[in-house]
Order: structure tokens, then sequence, then C-alpha cells
């Protein structure tokens, strides 16, 4: 069992910066990839970044490629989403996740742990 809780989220001005935190607890962490996603209003969910056990690989959205980097310490149970440049169509709900596998997965079908998510609001 893994629980997540996102944390670092608020208002932002546009081309500004946040970084979001996601704390996982279990002694396991290290064997899991973890993403981020986000969930704007009236929208439906969609992926932003996702990161392998080791950190080895990372994949990205073509929306916030370039923009948005994902990171770990897996000596603190904690991923990262650094976010620059951020728009007004950035705001979202923005959730962790976690799944036991080996590859950055950007599929949120196939996680199977999820944080309650952290607010991030972009003003123009």
């Amino acid at each position: 069992q893994v629980q997540l809780v996102e944390s670092g989220g608020g208002l932002v001005q546009a081309g500004g910066s946040l970084r979001l935190s996601c704390a996982a607890s279990g002694r396991t962490f290290s064997s899991y990839t973890m993403g981020w996603f986000r969930q704007a209003p009236g929208k439906e969910r969609e992926s932003v970044a996702a990161i392998n056990w080791n950190s080895g690989s990372t994949d990205y959205s073509d929306s916030v490629k370039g923009r948005f980097a994902i990171s770990r310490d897996n000596a603190k149970n904690t991923v990262y989403l650094q976010m620059n440049t951020l728009k007004p169509e950035d705001t979202a709900v923005y959730y962790c996740a976690a799944v036991y596998g080996s590859r950055p997965y950007l599929n949120q079908q196939v996680y199977n742990y999820w944080g309650q998510g952290t607010q991030v609001t972009v003003s123009s």
C-alpha cells in the first residue's frame, strides 16, 4: 500500500514558477514509477509527467515539455514537479500517482495509487 500527499500548490502569476511535492509512504517507494496528472474545471484528467524508479527515464506531455521538470528523491520518498513559465491554461488540480513498474508511464489507467491533489491557479 502506498499513500501519497501532494503539496506546494497555490496562486501564481503567468510566467511564474511553482514546485509541487508528493510525499509517499512505504518502504518500497524506489520500486514505483511516479506520475503527475492534472484536471482542469470541466475537463478530463490528463497526464503531465512521469519518472521511472531510478530517475533514469522521464516522459512529458507535449503541453508541458520544456517548461516542467519531474524529479524524485528516493531517500526522502518524494517526487517533485518543477513548473516554470506557467500559463493560465496550467490552472488545474494536480495529482501525483504511483504504480509498481519500471517505465515512465503517461497512461493514467495503469496507476493504482493516487493522492488527493493540490490546486494550482495561474492568473493572467
